[in-house]
């Protein structure tokens, strides 16, 4: 069984433990404390950041993208990128993305409610790019989701698989994102 070493608040690793449920592969959860952590985790990620991900074989993957490209190359099923070249393209495009695009404001959210209206600002470009299709990843929940559906709350198949963040959502699209996230995810 795959061990994936974590932390609850990392929404990087919750990247990867929502790829883990979506594809319904069942892996050992170990939990790392981000502000004490172990001098080991530095042998499987030089930089001590999780998620990292371990097979049995030997196999040791750090950093979420990485993680997500193999799980998604492992186990082609269900499929997390459209079959789409120009959907798949622009799905990679948010997730690389991603932290220009709405990670900044949602650690800021986080910390202070200065924060708060960067956020609704970046929601609402969210908003915009929803307009004309349900999910960031196109027709259907994907990849590209990933980053979203933990900073808009999405807790994911498995109970423990994100904590929730709970936002106000002023507009349609959005309103319809996230409750098609949590579809996507429950």
């Amino acid at each position: 069984m795959p061990t994936l070493y974590t932390a609850d608040r990392c929404p990087y690793a919750a990247r990867a433990r929502i790829v883990l449920a979506e594809k319904r592969i069942a892996y050992e959860a170990v939990e790392i404390d981000l502000d004490d952590r172990p001098a080991w985790i530095y042998e499987k990620n030089a930089t001590g950041r999780v998620p990292v991900y371990e097979e049995d074989e030997g196999l040791v993957l750090p950093e979420s993208e990485v993680i997500m490209e193999y799980l998604e190359e492992r186990y082609p099923e269900p499929a997390l990128w459209p079959a789409d070249p120009a959907e798949r393209a622009l799905g990679r495009l948010w997730l690389n993305r991603f932290d220009d695009r709405l990670g900044g404001a949602y650690y800021a959210a986080r910390r202070s409610d200065e924060g708060r209206a960067e956020l609704d600002r970046r929601l609402a470009e969210l908003d915009d790019a929803l307009e004309g299709q349900p999910y960031l990843s196109g027709r259907e929940f994907g990849l590209a989701d990933t980053p979203c559906a933990r900073a808009t709350g999405c807790i994911g198949r498995a109970p423990s698989a994100v904590p929730p963040m709970t936002l106000s959502t002023a507009s349609t699209a959005n309103g319809m994102y996230m409750t098609g996230v949590s579809r996507a995810c429950s």
